[in-house]
């Protein structure tokens, strides 16, 4: 009898109430939990284990949690999810784009981290499989990408060239918070990245074209001072 895969979790965090909070959380979900109380250990964890997702807290006794993002994707893409207690915008743009893929801000739900989770495991499958998604579907968005075709509820939606780019990036990486600069980077080109208005005007001309209450977007959510994240219905 072969025995049953589980996805396993990298936990870097060194306060113990919270490290057995998301242990019973997780484990309560069938993964399997390997802790670090340090980042060198986190570090030693990841290249021994080759986890599914780890989570990582940003203030580790012996460094700094954007340091061992850092240090992590000189040589793995494995999903890294911050959960820390700085709320500045800078320190979420900081460890966005030093490689992370989401942020969690403490204290958070079980059901908020458990969502989060579900996402960076399809982005990872996705990965292993070398393939990337031809077809995206939230809601009654669908998002052709193979054939660049943008639909609602069955009937096409025609895009400028730039807002089928921007869409297809966002829903390309559904579920990650991807950065202002980031965005105006791949879309505009790195002489644009500080010109946040391109994103202003290009997202509200998106949100009109693809949600039925573009003053309350489904898809395509802002996060404030930060960037955009397209939401894709696993996060429900």
């Amino acid at each position: 009898m072969v025995a049953e895969h589980k996805e396993v979790i990298l936990l870097i965090e060194d306060e113990p109430q919270m490290r057995r909070f998301i242990r019973l959380v997780l484990q309560g979900q069938g993964y399997d939990v390997t802790e670090a109380g340090t980042g060198e250990e986190g570090l030693r964890e990841a290249a021994l284990r080759n986890p599914d997702v780890i989570l990582l807290d940003l203030g580790l006794p012996d460094m700094d949690g954007l340091d061992v993002t850092k240090r992590l994707r000189e040589w793995s893409n494995i999903p890294i999810i911050v959960i820390s207690a700085r709320d500045k915008e800078m320190d979420k743009v900081s460890a966005l784009d030093e490689g992370a893929d989401d942020y969690l801000i403490k204290p958070f739900g079980s059901g908020e981290l458990l969502a989060r989770i579900r996402v960076a495991m399809r982005h990872r499958a996705i990965q292993r499989s070398g393939q990337r998604e031809s077809v995206i579907i939230a809601g009654d968005l669908k998002i052709d990408l193979s054939k660049r075709q943008v639909f609602i509820g069955g009937d096409e939606v025609h895009l400028t060239p730039i807002e089928y780019k921007l869409l297809s990036l966002l829903a390309g990486n559904a579920g990650k918070v991807l950065t202002h600069s980031h965005l105006l980077k791949e879309v505009w080109g790195p002489s644009y990245a500080h010109q946040t208005q391109y994103l202003r005007v290009y997202m509200t001309q998106l949100r009109h074209k693809l949600e039925a209450d573009p003053a309350r977007p489904r898809f395509l959510i802002n996060e404030p001072g930060i960037g955009y994240r397209f939401k894709p219905d696993i996060e429900k």
